[in-house]
């Protein structure tokens, strides 16, 4: 996809809509020049931050030096790498001279880097070192895979590939600068690929357009100090920290705090202590599960204290839900719970500034959603697709909230249900189409633009949405019952001995499930109910007390379900479910088939086949 001749993009829009990536970095460079932008630690332990103005000569040079390897408009260039400099700064330098950048995630395996290789054509990728270059490099020679050059942020000795460490020591030819920033609205301004739960990943082509109608919608309903803090630590291939971490902090002159590592994030939000934070269920549900853990040691008098501030916490968030103002006598009652209870508790994790906090991606359970408003975080749930360039639907502390529900639609986003419960949507952020190997773009609207997402929920009466599952994951038993599995698996993960639940039973006349003790949770209950199993979830898995407690757990569940959606029998798993082991994709989702298959037997078993 090359593009028409370009002229200098110094000029602002003519409107919001108009606005491009490069043209925000201009005006942040020239309004904003001395605000941090992005600051990242290095491997001594020492942070370091680039200023707007900074980061805006950074990318010049940086294009610079992919201009001199041929990159050009219209051109794919892949990325993978952590959340890092050389990435962030990469991604906004392509964009300033037209190309396209490509992030892919660091746990693709082999086959779907070729699958992306081949459809976006890309000739150059930029890797992290030596362990991505060994999957990398074979493309090289692969008569099907145009790629030619590999980048490398950490060469190896031999010194095989272009160090990425030569691009900055490009020289910026004077006339250079005329060709940068000359983007249109309707360009492509990314290829973000899905993560593959059901199939190979599809490019999903999103334009400048896209990008910038969604941080006008997002800005709406939102409230955020200004030049907010932003940690950045979910991987930019998935479409969440795209916006997040690269897209709004351009729109909205923010400071990024990029964590290379997730298993970080928390020292860094404890330094940062941000306005905003954004995490996918499974995030929420872990730092929820650490919490409680903490909690259950901690005295009983202790804890009911702690008990008695949620108590006060959630009913203030129930007036708020219902768009009520709560009573004098409870707000003083919460104000005095919140500064001498909650907000100790909270900061203890750096979550005491937290005015937006944030879902998307799957259903959020309920019991995680209740538990955080306990401490007066009222975790705003939102809804979307990549397709969607992220957040369609999004409850609001501005606009109204249900708890439970993805929200109402953003901007001039519209959602309908299709007869057979189907979410449909159209908009200015719904994408282009997905990417053909030849570099055109295959639509996937209908004639009126409506995008069918895959996904079952309902409307209610005030406009909220309500998810129920996917649609291709829907179980239809063998007496012909749909059962979301999504419902039954959060209602099993009520229970904090319980971390993971996946619910199979198509074609089957009764539901079974495969559970995944908690890591962190499970040890704290044992350690409080006086259980000692030896060390890790095998022994505990094994000890007849917690396996009559997760007796307990299943009895309950299935007490607050439909006889349809009942579990009658489980295998109880030892090793968590990761994006490392394949049952989760990079944004932490349950691949489904992968589990079903690697515990086929244990599946099998559960119905005496």
């Amino acid at each position: 996809m090359t593009s028409a001749p370009r002229t200098s993009g110094d000029q602002q829009p003519a409107t919001p809509a108009d606005a491009t990536l490069p043209l925000l970095l201009t005006r942040n460079a020239r309004d904003y020049p001395g605000l941090p932008a992005v600051s990242w630690r290095q491997p001594d332990g020492e942070w370091t931050t680039r200023t707007w103005a900074q980061v805006h000569k950074d990318t010049a040079r940086l294009a610079a030096g992919y201009a001199a390897l041929g990159v050009g408009g219209g051109d794919h260039v892949l990325l993978m790498m952590a959340n890092r400099p050389e990435h962030w700064l990469s991604d906004l330098a392509l964009v300033r001279i037209g190309a396209v950048p490509v992030s892919v995630y660091g746990t693709a395996a082999p086959e779907q880097i070729t699958h992306i290789a081949r459809n976006c054509r890309a000739r150059v990728a930029v890797v992290e070192g030596a362990a991505q270059v060994a999957v990398w490099a074979p493309l090289l020679d692969d008569p099907g895979t145009p790629l030619e050059r590999l980048v490398v942020v950490e060469p190896d000795q031999e010194g095989a590939h272009l160090a990425y460490a030569a691009l900055q020591d490009e020289p910026v030819p004077e006339e250079f600068g005329k060709a940068l920033d000359a983007a249109r609205p309707d360009d492509s301004l990314t290829v973000v690929y899905t993560s593959g739960t059901t199939g190979e990943p599809k490019g999903v082509v999103l334009t400048h357009r896209h990008v910038l109608a969604n941080a006008l919608a997002l800005d709406a309903v939102v409230e955020l100090p200004p030049h907010v803090d932003h940690i950045c630590y979910l991987p930019f291939a998935h479409i969440a920290e795209r916006m997040l971490g690269i897209y709004l902090p351009c729109h909205r002159a923010s400071h990024v705090h990029l964590c290379a590592d997730p298993a970080g994030v928390g020292d860094i939000v404890r330094r940062v202590r941000p306005a905003q934070f954004f995490g996918v269920p499974r995030v929420w549900e872990k730092l929820a599960a650490t919490v409680r853990a903490v909690l259950s040691l901690m005295p009983p008098e202790q804890r009911q204290v702690i008990d008695d501030a949620a108590e006060v916490a959630r009913e203030h968030v129930g007036y708020r839900e219902r768009g009520k103002t709560p009573p004098p006598e409870l707000q003083e009652r919460y104000d005095r719970c919140r500064a001498e209870v909650l907000l100790p508790l909270l900061a203890a994790g750096g979550l005491e500034r937290v005015t937006w906090a944030a879902s998307a991606s799957a259903p959020m359970p309920l019991d995680v959603v209740r538990f955080w408003a306990g401490f007066g975080i009222v975790i705003m749930d939102a809804w979307g697709l990549t397709e969607t360039t992220g957040v369609a639907t999004t409850n609001s502390l501005r606009t109204g909230f249900r708890l439970g529900s993805v929200g109402r639609p953003v901007g001039e986003v519209e959602v309908r249900i299709a007869a057979d419960g189907e979410i449909e949507v159209r908009g200015p952020s719904v994408f282009s189409g997905y990417l053909r190997e030849d570099g055109s773009v295959r639509p996937a609207v209908d004639a009126d633009g409506w995008l069918a997402t895959g996904d079952i929920g309902r409307l209610d009466e005030d406009g909220y949405l309500w998810l129920t599952d996917r649609k291709k994951e829907m179980v239809i038993t063998s007496t012909g019952k749909n059962v979301s599995p999504a419902l039954v698996e959060n209602a099993l993960k009520e229970h904090p001995l319980i971390g993971q639940a996946l619910v199979h039973g198509d074609n089957r006349s009764y539901l079974v499930a495969l559970l995944v003790l908690d890591p962190e949770a499970a040890p704290a209950w044992a350690t409080a109910h006086g259980v000692e199993a030896g060390t890790g979830l095998t022994g505990l898995a094994a000890h007849p007390v917690v396996r009559a407690e997760v007796d307990r757990a299943v009895a309950a569940a299935n007490s607050r379900l439909n006889r349809t959606e009942q579990v009658k029998r489980y295998r109880l798993l030892t090793e968590e479910w990761g994006p490392a082991t394949g049952e989760l994709t990079p944004s932490l989702k349950m691949r489904r088939r992968i589990i079903r298959d690697k515990y086929g037997a244990d599946l099998a078993a559960l119905y005496g086949d």
